[in-house]
């Protein structure tokens, strides 16, 4: 099968990764389709109605829906189904790796996952066209934020967990968002592939695992082999549940490396859609800001998300993604002391560990209910797409 024109650097791929680079090409075709099925049944039931029908299967089970759209028996019969390689227990103690580590967890998503995503010129395209983030940066952001939390308290991905229930509705605005371009009339298939198709949805579930564990070392957090493992088993349940096909998805950390680096060697330069979407990124506490104090803190916020963003991703990447230089971009070091020291007592006390995981779990209720501000995180459907 042909790649798509943002697929790049292809020689270079084959002589590092072998007939896997092209194995990989029918991916940028293929979608979500039981999703996709489930969108069409809710727009032929009306969007209320059939959000109805969604959040009563989710929180009592599709037999307590009357009548419910063949789309909906069949999306709930997978979403019942529990992979065979899936422990409840493994799946809270990857969870407990992310929330423990607070701050540092939401350093690692905004300043380096975010910004790795933003970074591809294909796969940003949707959010682009969606006008998700350019809209309602802070909305969105903090609806990530909820999302990741979710997903990561114990119990979250159970059945019936919150977590669970969102990545199901993460799931299906993604299927809308790709009806809605691929009846717009402005998606380029030849460019960029189908939209959010199966390639990009393994990427980004790449950032909210392997990128955050890779970050997490960056600060010296201390993780034992069997911690990170659970970390990227939470992930691979979390995109098996959001509608990535298990073929994909990795299955360890060595096979999400192997992906992680065929997708950065092969997806291309940053473009000047990437470039919005980091300036919105980290320039959205400016519009928030009410008053000359608030001001003076978002100034503050966005100097340091710039500055660790850069010591993160690299100058060579900040270069092309205007990443502004200033002095945080030294900061890894100071806080890679702080960390190391505070990590060494937790890992020689079982208080210690309790209480970073009780201060992380509270850090990131302070995170949702400030960012919320009272509103309710509901991830209902898009209704349209940006004028652009």
């Amino acid at each position: 099968m042909a790649f798509p024109s943002r697929y790049t650097n292809l020689s270079e791929a084959r002589r590092r990764f072998g007939s896997r680079v092209d194995r990989l090409a029918p991916w940028f075709d293929r979608v979500d389709e039981p999703a996709d099925r489930v969108i069409e049944a809710i727009e032929r039931a009306g969007h209320g109605q059939g959000w109805r029908m969604l959040e009563r299967a989710l929180s009592h089970g599709i037999s307590a829906v009357d009548d419910p759209p063949e789309a909906f028996r069949a999306l709930f019969a997978e979403l019942d189904e529990l992979p065979p390689w899936v422990d409840d227990e493994i799946l809270d103690r990857g969870g407990r790796v992310f929330l423990r580590s607070g701050a540092l967890g939401g350093i690692a998503l905004g300043a380096r996952s975010l910004v790795m995503g933003y970074a591809s010129p294909g796969g940003n395209k949707p959010l682009v066209f969606s006008g998700r983030l350019v809209e309602q940066a802070a909305r969105r952001l903090n609806e990530t934020a909820k999302f990741v939390q979710a997903v990561s308290r114990p119990g979250g991905m159970r059945r019936f967990g919150e977590g669970f229930a969102i990545t199901v509705k993460v799931r299906l605005m993604h299927a809308m968002v790709r009806r809605m371009l691929l009846c717009s009339g402005r998606w380029d298939a030849t460019r960029w592939g189908a939209p959010i198709n199966q390639h990009d949805m393994a990427g980004t579930t790449l950032l909210f695992s392997l990128s955050v564990l890779d970050t997490l070392r960056t600060f010296a957090v201390k993780m034992t082999r069997d911690e990170s493992d659970s970390y990227i088993q939470l992930w691979r349940y979390v995109g098996r549940v959001s509608g990535v096909h298990h073929d994909i998805l990795p299955a360890s950390e060595h096979d999400a490396w192997q992906l992680a680096n065929l997708i950065d060697t092969t997806m291309g330069e940053p473009d000047d859609d990437s470039r919005a979407l980091v300036k919105a990124l980290f320039e959205h506490p400016l519009s928030m800001a009410r008053t000359p104090a608030q001001r003076v803190l978002a100034e503050r916020q966005v100097t340091f998300g710039f500055g660790i963003a850069r010591a993160l991703v690299g100058d060579p990447l900040a270069d092309k993604l205007a990443i502004p230089k200033n002095p945080f971009r030294h900061s890894i070091p100071t806080i890679r002391a702080i960390v190391t020291a505070a990590e060494n007592v937790r890992i020689r006390s079982t208080w210690a560990d309790r209480t970073a995981f009780a201060t992380g779990l509270a850090y990131w209720d302070r995170v949702i209910a400030i960012g919320l501000a009272g509103a309710t995180a509901e991830f209902k459907l898009p209704e349209r797409l940006a004028l652009v």
